[in-house]
């Protein structure tokens, strides 16, 4: 990243500091002389997220369940798509339209948390007002920061390998497992390019692919961050290049040109759907996507790994604003959300994998669709191997992620050595971190 494209991220961090600063100052006039809530009479929550209008759909079905079920509660309700979402999320707060409840991911939960805008949920998750026992123990965790319950995932998601079973099946090469390491995938992935004549790559090359890096660091007993820095090294990620390296030379990956589509995210660029790799590295709740841009039928299984480096990550989370006045509403609708039997059947998978392992099974009950059953299958299997959950992601994190690829991408080329991007990325990502 240029010094300008830093810059123009610290500038933009502390616009968002204004914004949410004036935010509080507003939010604090939903309160009485006391500083306590005021919830006299009929509430209207305010309620804000992204998504499409299928997510539109279904979230007010379940709105009007609760409303139903609590007369005096209306909604007010706002949503987008994705793109300007957190810039909006600013500005509401900033002409002192903060929403009661809105949706936030661990891109920004951090910076959210630590500049006390969402309400601090701890109390009532210690007093079982708030019911998180039925979800798994990391996916509790991964809504912490500073030791304070700061939001409730919304639903779950967890990386995992996409695989071509048919393509295995023709080969006669046997699946992937779940425990597989890194070098008895690449030795895997060499056999499948070799069998195809070079037509299919074993898998894809995820060197770009923050998640992927994680959990390889994981497995070593590092993290991604520690604090307001990276919690590894040159050393260390310049070992990751180098293993990825070593798997192009041994025809295990495709070409520079696919690898790149593919680093895109976009659905329809990765490479198992294509036909081009017998592996994607995704998020479990896309296999179902992943599944209608082939005729081939696909597997899921985890990274490559110990199992246990993995954990139950939020898709996204639920959270309140600090300056509600109606937090008691706020909580018991959060907790309606996530735990309600009738709501997680209409929400179903929109947002990912019912965070509650109950509610999963009641939903997966519903579910018509074959590969989104084993989506919810798979996740519950890892449910029972995951391992504690790390901080959230600090702020800078969206930028950190766009500077590994940038950095895989010019090793991938042949732009860089293992070492000299290594170097620039760890530079530029601290410094982005310490500027977050």
């Amino acid at each position: 990243m240029s010094p300008s494209a830093v810059s123009t991220r610290g500038a933009v961090a502390r616009t968002l500091t204004v914004l949410l600063a004036v935010a509080i100052g507003l939010g604090a006039c939903a309160t009485d002389d006391t500083g306590e809530p005021t919830e006299d009479g009929p509430v209207e929550l305010s309620i804000f997220w992204w998504g499409a209008e299928r997510r539109a759909e279904l979230t007010q079905q379940a709105l009007d369940v609760y409303a139903a079920r609590n007369p005096g509660i209306t909604f007010r309700v706002t949503w987008q798509g994705y793109s300007g979402y957190y810039d909006k999320l600013a500005t509401q707060a900033a002409a002192g339209n903060t929403p009661d409840l809105f949706q936030i991911d661990d891109n920004y939960l951090t910076e959210y948390a630590e500049r006390n805008v969402v309400l601090d949920l701890t109390p009532y998750v210690d007093s079982g007002e708030l019911d998180l026992s039925g979800f798994p123990n990391s996916l509790v965790q991964y809504g912490q920061v500073g030791g304070r319950t700061v939001a409730v995932a919304a639903a779950a998601n967890t990386p995992a390998m996409v695989y071509d079973k048919t393509l295995l099946a023709e080969l006669g090469v046997d699946e992937p497992t779940i425990g597989m390491t890194y070098p008895e995938l690449i030795d895997w992935a060499s056999q499948i390019t070799a069998l195809t004549d070079g037509e299919v790559a074993g898998t894809m090359d995820p060197s770009a692919d923050y998640k992927a890096l994680w959990l390889w660091l994981r497995t070593a007993d590092l993290e991604l961050y520690q604090g307001r820095q990276l919690g590894f090294g040159v050393d260390d990620l310049e070992a990751w290049f180098e293993l990825w390296q070593q798997a192009r030379d041994a025809n295990a990956t495709p070409s520079v040109e696919l690898i790149r589509a593919a680093n895109s995210g976009d659905v329809t660029q990765q490479l198992v759907a294509t036909g081009d790799a017998a592996t994607s590295f995704m998020w479990s709740n896309q296999l179902a996507e992943l599944q209608k841009h082939t005729t081939a039928d696909l597997g899921v299984v985890s990274y490559p790994g110990d199992p246990q480096g993995q954990w139950a990550r939020a898709s996204m989370y639920w959270a309140g604003f600090r300056g509600t006045r109606h937090q008691q509403e706020v909580v018991d609708l959060i907790d309606f959300l996530v735990n309600d039997p009738q709501a997680g059947r209409i929400l179903g998978t929109e947002r990912g994998l019912s965070s509650n392992l109950e509610v999963r099974e009641t939903v997966q009950a519903t579910l018509a669709d074959k590969k989104m059953q084993a989506s919810v299958a798979f996740e519950q299997q890892m449910s029972e191997l995951f391992g504690p959950a790390p901080v959230p992601p600090p702020p800078g994190h969206t930028t950190v992620r766009t500077l590994l690829v940038t950095a895989a991408e010019s090793v991938q080329g042949g732009a860089a050595t293992p070492r000299q991007a290594a170097e620039e990325f760890v530079a530029q990502a601290n410094a982005v971190l310490a500027n977050g």
